[in-house]
């Protein structure tokens, strides 16, 4: 602290003598100033900790704090190099940052290399640098899953764009444990001679966004989207490519309507207004591959939030409301099926939506559900197109039998239609709130099921239709009264 209040205080001083200066010579300082800057120093470890270099694990995260230390005895060059033991399965993970206090000017570096081995073949689940709390990491890099051998390699981890890097603290990272029982664990890692390096022969750089795809996709008025898949990929002169993760504060984006949406240099989207916007990326000046074509036609009309329940009364199957069980998947495509679509995230909500309908499951059979104790099931459905006299929407219940395993015809499997919901009953553009009793899942479906017999193994809802083609679904659940 008394460090702290010194530097303050003097900084005060500072800045009191540089306005009298500036009020007594009455100009302006000239193009030809420079300011200060910091060391170009790249060293990491090399036999030690470089300058101001400090240890900060993760343990927040459940990494092992005394798993990192200086090892004498295995050593790649000089005299000591990095060890990590990596538990086994179950015991955590060893994950930690190493950051400078000394603010280090790495523009003139092409990649981060090091030397590393392991007591077995293995790969590191995350290794890079840029992790920096007080800037939220916005330079971070990440390598994912690199293969390491039990004899000394070298590695390198290319900079995605170096002009950025002129004020860095975060200079290693890493974050490796077993994942499952089946994973590699119980092993040591070493690292010697970690530094950045200007290797120049770090070259043909190929970012993306979107992992390179040309996504089109709806888009809603003040629900903002965050861009994905931000990648940048280089030949690093081995005759191999090296990709890495590359935070959106690497790109520069651009939006082809600004009236529409901005981006940030987040690589949050903002939708501000109605029509269509193309976004678009580069980084270094290179043009990456993938873009995001927006159409904004309104607002998002989210489902009204279900009456609150007790839980022991409700087992729900997709809704932000309660407790969801596992869903096999949300667009069972059966028997000449045609319909599109499926759970999608807006905001921090979900729903479903389904273009082209004509029969839809929803499958929960991992397990099935005892629907006994249960009386009725609830769903929101809007209708996302005009409604005309005689349209209608079928609700079906399938229960997978005694044994929980779909069997189909001639078993002990059952579906139950409930009498269709019409036109009116449902609204165009407006979500209606559907209860019906499982009782009423008697009826015949026709393909010799005879209606619901049981609710034992209840494994599938199903929604369809011969006059409407597009439908938003939400708040899927059984209840009892």
């Amino acid at each position: 602290m008394k460090n702290s209040k010194y530097i303050n205080i003097r900084f005060v001083l500072l800045l009191g003598l540089g306005i009298a200066f500036a009020l007594s010579c009455e100009r302006d300082f000239s193009d030809d100033v420079e300011f200060a800057t910091f060391p170009p120093n790249g060293d990491v470890f090399i036999d030690t900790f470089s300058a101001g270099l400090d240890y900060f694990p993760f343990v927040d995260g459940g990494a092992d704090p005394e798993a990192f230390s200086v090892d004498t005895d295995e050593v790649f060059e000089g005299s000591a190099s990095m060890r990590f033991d990596v538990p086994g399965f179950g015991n955590g993970f060893v994950g930690a940052a190493f950051n400078t206090t000394a603010n280090r000017d790495l523009s003139g570096f092409d990649a981060l290399t090091f030397y590393a081995k392991a007591s077995k073949a293995a790969d590191i689940n995350e290794i890079g640098f840029g992790i920096n709390g007080s800037t939220n990491n916005k330079f971070q890099v990440t390598q994912q899953n690199l293969q390491v051998s039990t004899r000394w390699e070298k590695y390198v981890i290319p900079i995605p764009d170096a002009s950025k890097l002129n004020n860095v603290t975060g200079l290693f990272w890493l974050a490796e444990g077993a994942e499952n029982e089946d994973d590699e664990s119980g092993y040591i890692l070493w690292f010697d001679e970690i530094k950045f390096q200007k290797l120049g022969t770090v070259a043909q750089a190929r970012p993306t966004i979107l992992n390179g795809a040309d996504v089109t996709q709806e888009a809603f008025l003040d629900i903002p989207i965050t861009l994905t898949g931000l990648t940048q990929t280089f030949n690093v002169g081995s005759g191999g490519n090296v990709t890495v993760l590359a935070k959106p504060s690497y790109f520069n984006f651009e939006s082809s309507n600004n009236a529409v949406t901005t981006v940030n240099e987040l690589g949050v989207v903002s939708i501000l207004g109605i029509g269509e916007a193309n976004i678009t990326a580069t980084l270094a000046n290179v043009a990456a591959a993938g873009s995001l074509q927006l159409t904004v036609s309104g607002t998002f009309d989210f489902a009204p939030i279900p009456p609150a329940r007790n839980p022991e009364d409700v087992i729900s199957i997709f809704s932000d409301s309660y407790d969801n069980i596992n869903v096999d998947f949300f667009n069972g495509r059966f028997g000449g099926s045609t319909t599109l679509g499926g759970a999608i995230a807006v905001a921090d909500q979900n729903v479903i939506r389904y273009t082209d309908l004509n029969f839809v499951s929803v499958e929960f059979s991992n397990p099935t559900i005892d629907a006994t104790q249960m009386t009725h099931i609830h769903i929101d459905v809007k209708v996302d197109e005009p409604l005309d006299t005689g349209d209608a929407l079928t609700i079906e219940l399938a229960d997978f039998g005694a044994n929980g395993v779909a069997d189909g015809l001639n078993s002990d499997d059952s579906v139950g239609a409930a009498t269709p919901v019409d036109d009116s009953q449902l609204a165009s553009g407006a979500w209606v709130g559907i209860d019906i009793p499982l009782t009423d899942f008697t009826n015949a479906t026709g393909g010799g099921f005879t209606g619901l017999t049981s609710t034992l193994n209840l494994a599938q809802v199903s929604f369809v239709s011969s006059t409407i083609s597009s439908i938003s679904v939400d708040n899927i659940y059984l209840y009892r009264e």
